[in-house]
């Protein structure tokens, strides 16, 4: 497969662009993207432990969320594999490009790295949506570095993200119907809920929390209707009303 004219001609003034920063741009945007990777493995892991404290839905999405990006990243692969457009630092004449051009016979589109990001970020965003604003900005940026240091084109990222968060959000939310009882099912157990957390607490008073959907707490027993009442010393008996003696108040003396 031949890369579009106007991708084509966007990666050379990108490419040559970069060509003109400073070194150590260089070096960062070499380095970014995998870098960027390693900051969404621990995300992964935060998001994990954030849900420890959140209904079996929440910690099903948290823990779906690696193998939602893996689902991405097999389409994208697969996806390679079958169109095997050659890069561009190969395919373009006169490329410039910071980073080494990968080997022969690693395509091009869509971009792996591209799809990875986007998906991990996506995933991230469907179990914790108050990380969007930071993971999807870093997502964008690292598939956008991919064509900054000329291994890709425009458009290979721009299909690899398009993959990334399409392909994982759906994926999470199908491997979540299978995680969320499974996650229901390990923490009724001591070693679940270790790793899982207890889920929500429920206040029920001072002192009194318990983890929701734990069995209530007996209430104290009511009378029954018609069950015979102690009294005491001092109650009103039935003699002393036929009799018409005044109720004792209190011990006699």
């Amino acid at each position: 497969m031949g890369a579009p004219d106007f991708s084509a001609d966007l990666y050379r003034e990108i490419t040559e662009f970069a060509q003109g920063t400073p070194s150590w741009v260089h070096e960062a945007a070499d380095v970014g993207t995998d870098g960027g990777l390693l900051l969404f493995a621990v995300l992964f892991a935060v998001g994990w432990w954030r849900a420890r404290g959140l209904d079996a839905r929440a910690m099903g999405l948290a823990l779906v969320a690696p193998f939602a990006m893996v689902s991405a990243y097999l389409v994208s692969e697969v996806s390679k594999s079958f169109i095997q457009e050659e890069r561009p630092c190969r395919a373009v004449a006169g490329a410039v490009h910071i980073a080494a051009c990968p080997a022969q016979g690693d395509w091009s589109f869509p971009s792996n790295h591209a799809t990875i990001a986007a998906a991990s970020a996506a995933a991230i965003v469907v179990a914790w949506r108050a990380m969007a604003p930071l993971v999807l900005p870093l997502a964008a940026l690292m598939a956008f570095s991919r064509v900054f240091v000329g291994v890709h084109y425009p458009h290979d990222v721009a299909a690899g993200f398009l993959v990334g968060v399409v392909v994982a959000p759906a994926a999470a939310l199908v491997l979540v119907l299978a995680a969320r009882p499974l996650v229901e099912a390990l923490r009724g157990v001591a070693a679940g809920a270790v790793l899982l957390g207890p889920g929500p607490v429920a206040p029920r008073g001072p002192g009194l929390e318990v983890p929701l959907g734990s069995p209530r707490p007996a209430a104290a027993a009511a009378p029954m209707v018609g069950a015979a009442v102690p009294m005491d010393d001092a109650s009103v008996t039935m003699p002393d009303v036929m009799g018409g003696v005044p109720p004792r108040r209190g011990p006699l003396r």
